[in-house]
């Protein structure tokens, strides 16, 4: 049996995947609201490695100081903000929380603007949204006239106590989230030190256009993308395992990692007006920026 990639995925019983989205709220602009889940459009599937001690057992991280040699308690560490060289302003966790973003369940639409005038370099992260209590024939109208102008709408949405920028976009029929950098998060060509435009000869773009023009294909097909650096580990993994003296086992407490989610089922049951209540998933937390 050929070894596969890790995943997170696990099939439920009776064949559906029971979840729960990573956030639930409206979707508002004008006198519209449809109410939408919202769910990762991406997981982990490359094959993952874990750091091991000497006798097998996973590694945890630990906060170090350098100063005292000793690794440090959570209750002991405070943040601080660098603004100069060495020097840092202390924030405690309650002025955080003042500062935090009040909380809200609305991904209020400011305005739409043309798809392609988006730069790709500031998308940061994906999510598929679906409709949700009752809202799949509103959830339609906004899809069906987001297509057809092909307008993105844009807002910011607060999410586990941060606040993001977000465009939303209609693709093939379902709503697409991507959470964005904001302007000073991007840098400028001049930044990295791309040496000045020069005036190229006529026969040399002619000449790239022909080697382009061999290679080129009607449409991108993710089909044809292969994690080649993967497929290689998985192999020597598989070599190895099956030498005893490669594999170390380690006990340790069973953990439920929930459910994975099902996508393609989960926007086919909402589109279709079906729900399914009680979803449960263990949804990874998204690391502070």
């Amino acid at each position: 049996m050929p070894l596969k990639r890790a995943s997170r995925r696990k099939e439920s019983t009776g064949g559906e995947s029971r979840v729960r989205p990573f956030w639930s709220g409206t979707l508002t602009f004008g006198l519209v609201s449809v109410p939408v889940n919202l769910f990762p459009a991406n997981q982990a599937s490359r094959a993952p490695l874990r750091m091991l001690g000497p006798d097998g057992e996973p590694l945890a991280r630990k906060y170090y100081s350098e100063k005292t040699e000793r690794d440090l308690d959570a209750d002991e560490m405070v943040r601080g903000y660098e603004v100069d060289k060495g020097k840092y302003v202390v924030v405690t966790d309650e002025e955080l929380e003042r500062l935090a973003p009040e909380k809200s369940r609305d991904i209020n639409l400011t305005r739409f603007v043309k798809e392609e005038s988006i730069p790709p370099l500031y998308f940061e992260r994906g999510y598929f949204l679906t409709p949700a209590a009752n809202s799949e024939k509103a959830y339609k109208l906004l899809v069906e006239a987001m297509e057809k102008t092909g307008q993105a709408g844009m807002a910011t949405f607060v999410m586990r106590g941060k606040e993001y920028l977000v465009a939303i976009f209609a693709d093939n029929g379902i709503l697409r989230a991507e959470t964005m950098r904001f302007p000073d998060e991007i840098r400028s060509p001049a930044e990295v030190g791309l040496p000045k435009k020069k005036k190229v000869p006529t026969a040399t773009v002619r000449k790239f256009e022909t080697l382009i023009g061999r290679k080129s294909k009607a449409s991108f097909s993710p089909t044809k993308l292969e994690d080649e650096q993967t497929e290689r580990l998985l192999k020597l993994v598989k070599k190895k395992q099956t030498k005893p003296s490669n594999v170390v086992r380690v006990e340790r407490e069973d953990r439920d990692e929930g459910n994975v989610i099902d996508l393609v089922q989960i926007l086919k049951k909402s589109l279709s007006g079906k729900r399914n209540d009680g979803y449960r998933a263990v949804a990874g937390r998204r690391s502070a920026r």
